[in-house]
């Protein structure tokens, strides 16, 4: 009897994705793929992809199984490692707590205020400032070591950089450097520039699908444990660190309104990918890389809307 309820449960799962794929596709018309990156300006935008992963099973639709790079999803990531390596105190010397409500490549606040540290290390200042503590005797090292971390944690070892994006956004990223330089000249790291974006550039091109996205989210949801074997792969007080970001910074500059229409803990990246977060309950990844005005997937916050409502997953 109760396996049938769990087959029964599974099934209705991947009809209501399904549905949500095929109702939100359309959406994909009022957003545009990002072009400062001439790489992502290749990508289909009509691609579309949902993926939940629950304590049962993996429920996916759409295009789960495409690739995409993770971008800006890799924040949290990255914040963990840095985290397990220093510990707070030193990460909050380098990083504040704050939201900013600017764009997440905007120098405004970093210059402005009188601390010249980045607001939050999920805009790409801090996020800079946080690659120049991932630890490591080379810069290779720490690329090895965070791109092992992300395998980990999604529990795919197959994940890779995608060195096509990788060679674009160095070729391209020259607003980046400008942040790196400027980082630099305050003191705020004592690395070369050009090393710290090397380990940068590299996280955020690190190719992966909706389902190592779920997964990656289902570890958040469990306060850092595996849901595989039950390790427990960083400390709960970081990821509680992590989902608060997310829920605070997250969205890029629309995270206050994510935070009142969807209310889950969220990361989203440039490449079309959201990682999603309904504590002690599941992960959810979904893939869209047609973009609001903002950076975020437009088909990608619709069907987190719809999840949110339909399994009444808001936090607050």
């Amino acid at each position: 009897m109760f396996r049938n309820c769990a087959i029964a449960a599974a099934a209705k799962m991947h009809d209501y994705l399904n549905q949500l794929v095929e109702a939100y596709a359309p959406a994909a018309r009022q957003g545009r793929v990002a072009t400062y990156i001439p790489e992502l300006a290749k990508v289909d935008p009509d691609g579309i992809g949902i993926c939940v992963r629950t304590a049962e099973g993996l429920y996916c639709a759409g295009d789960a199984e495409t690739k995409f790079t993770i971008q800006s999803v890799s924040k949290p990531m990255a914040l963990i490692l840095a985290l397990m390596d220093w510990g707070p105190d030193k990460i909050f010397e380098k990083v504040g707590k704050e939201p900013t409500g600017d764009p997440f490549n905007s120098m405004i606040r970093l210059e402005t205020h009188e601390k010249h540290k980045p607001f939050n290390p999920m805009i790409n200042a801090g996020a800079i400032s946080i690659a120049a503590m991932i630890k490591g005797d080379s810069t290779a090292h720490k690329i090895e070591r965070l791109l092992g971390f992300v395998r980990k944690i999604a529990h795919n070892p197959n994940i890779e950089i995608d060195q096509r994006v990788y060679l674009s956004e160095k070729e391209t990223g020259h607003r980046n450097r400008s942040i790196a330089h400027f980082l630099r000249a305050m003191k705020n790291f004592d690395q070369d520039p050009d090393e710290v974006l090397e380990v940068y550039f590299s996280q955020c091109s690190i190719s992966l699908n909706c389902s190592d996205l779920s997964n990656m989210a289902m570890v958040l949801a469990l306060d850092g444990k595996c849901y595989v074997t039950g390790e427990q792969l960083f400390p709960v007080e970081y990821a509680k660190i992590a989902k608060a970001y997310m829920v605070t910074c997250g969205m890029y500059d629309g995270s206050g309104e994510f935070a009142i229409h969807v209310g889950l803990p969220a990361k989203s990246g440039v490449g079309g990918g959201i990682m999603a977060v309904s504590p002690g309950q599941m992960g959810i990844g979904v893939y869209g890389p047609a973009l609001d005005p903002k950076g975020n997937s437009v088909v990608g916050i619709k069907m987190l809307k719809a999840l949110s409502d339909t399994y009444n997953l808001n936090i607050f």
